[in-house]
């Protein structure tokens, strides 16, 4: 199989902080850390941090200010909310960027900012995050489209709920890729779909915006983004920072939901004239620092190319489901086109279990349980347990609870690393019972744990340990 190698790419993996970092594992060794959880967070790039070492001494409060400092900062946050529409082709004219904290936020604005009634109705998908599900169950009537065996969307379903709710659909909200399959949805489809009956669509971005080059699409396309949501530390700018873009016209029709500093142009005892956009959706000191790093995280990107990073990716990960695959008693679940989200388990022994192994013995980090998508990853599992979870749940048998291991790939990721854990894959499954002996789960912890192992004495961070901390 042909992969892709370019000078960029090398340098993109070389720019990746903590790239070499050791981490100890069980017998008193250490291995080089493999990151496979980077749909959780990514790690920062280094000539970002530099950037931002070289900012800090100019950083101060924006907006209002007289000193050349605040005026310098103003200018550097304001900037970055050019940056990030352009990254995904927003009109600026008739949109805006809202900086926030995170994609959870950013859902849980829009879901006020829309000013939606009892009776609207929002239509979700089966195969959503939480934080694309419960902002609108408290605003609205939700309807779920549901999905196939495979776990991808039904876009007939889609289409027959808007038609049967039609016209009291404000809104079609959905992933523009799963964090649990790594399936992508076919955005602009969707937003025709959601266009022809009246309504408007959300893509929750978190997982696309890293992986994929993304076009909002002008105002008057049908194919139109209406709102689109993503954070920073799943494309390698940490510090917490989310984006919300949507039409000038959400947010100017009333009042936000978050109101104080930063928000008013003029406030008197019985009177208040609302800021200008985004200022007015953006209460208090802003993240600064965390808007800085996104926009020159998105330049740097761009400067390697999405398409080129998208291109490797797709490849690395049909790669690393090739191998996985072939390990006797593992099932992967869902199917291509996907983004590099490869979620799975293997047979008699708890997902739990498998990342512990992984952890401890290997120095690799994954994920596992249900990645807040509960309802998607229990339809995948063929699963319909609910009030079986919950009587675990509410009995403290966590170690019941249903679910699967995620490896989730970056363009800094190589074939090496998937081979060492296709390799660790491949004993795991060939030392079930051993594995099972030699591994205990703490209910205090809410994971698995090595015999004989006290977890304050394994993992030593110096950052932390030192000065008696």
């Amino acid at each position: 199989m042909f992969l892709i190698v370019d000078k960029k790419l090398k340098d993109f993996r070389k720019n990746i902080v903590g790239i070499d970092q050791k981490v100890p594992i069980l017998n008193s060794k250490t291995a080089r850390y493999i990151n496979f959880d980077n749909a959780a967070s990514t790690p920062p790039l280094a000539s970002v941090v530099k950037a931002m070492m070289e900012f800090l001494p100019w950083y101060s409060g924006v907006h209002r200010g007289t000193g050349y400092k605040t005026l310098a900062s103003s200018w550097v946050y304001d900037d970055c909310h050019q940056v990030i529409g352009s990254f995904v082709k927003a009109d600026l004219d008739k949109n805006t960027v809202i900086i926030l904290k995170n994609t959870t936020e950013a859902i849980n604005k829009l879901s006020y900012r829309l000013n939606l009634k009892s009776n609207d109705v929002v239509v979700s998908t089966l195969m959503e995050h939480h934080s694309n599900d419960l902002p609108w169950r408290r605003q609205a009537i939700v309807k779920y489209a549901g999905v196939d065996d495979n776990g991808f969307l039904d876009v007939n379903d889609v289409k027959r709920i808007l038609k049967q709710n039609y016209p009291r659909v404000r809104l079609l909200a959905v992933c523009g890729a799963s964090n649990v399959t790594g399936h992508l949805n076919d955005i602009h489809t969707l937003a025709e779909l959601a266009h022809e009956f009246k309504a408007r669509i959300l893509v929750d971005g978190a997982q696309l915006i890293p992986h994929c080059p993304v076009d909002m699409k002008a105002d008057n396309d049908p194919r139109h983004i209406d709102y689109l949501a993503f954070s920073g530390h799943k494309i390698y700018a940490p510090f917490g920072t989310g984006v919300l873009i949507g039409p000038k016209e959400t947010f100017l029709n009333s009042q936000p939901e978050y109101v104080g500093g930063g928000t008013v142009s003029v406030v008197t005892p019985r009177q208040v004239f609302w800021g200008g956009l985004p200022d007015r959706e953006e209460a208090g000191s802003p993240n600064v620092i965390g808007a800085m790093v996104l926009s020159q995280t998105i330049k740097y990107l761009q400067s390697v190319g999405m398409e080129k990073l998208c291109a490797y990716e797709q490849e690395l990960g049909n790669y690393a489901v090739e191998k996985i695959k072939s390990i006797p008693g593992i099932k992967v679940y869902g199917s291509l086109p996907r983004v590099g989200v490869i979620s799975f388990n293997i047979e008699g022994i708890p997902h739990q279990l498998v990342g512990a192994i992984l952890c401890y013995e290997a120095g690799i980090g994954v994920r596992t349980g249900c990645f807040c998508a509960q309802s998607y990853v229990r339809r995948l599992l063929g699963e319909d347990r609910n009030e079986e979870q919950i009587a675990f749940y509410s009995a403290e048998e966590i170690n019941n609870l249903p679910g699967m291991v995620r490896i989730s790939l970056a363009a800094y990721n190589t074939r090496a690393e998937i081979d060492t854990v296709v390799q660790w894959l491949q004993t795991i499954a060939n030392n079930r019972s051993r594995f099972h002996r030699k591994y205990r789960f703490s209910s205090r912890e809410g994971s698995y744990l090595p015999y004989g192992l006290e977890k304050n004495s394994f993992a030593q961070i110096p950052a932390f340990t030192a000065n008696g901390r």
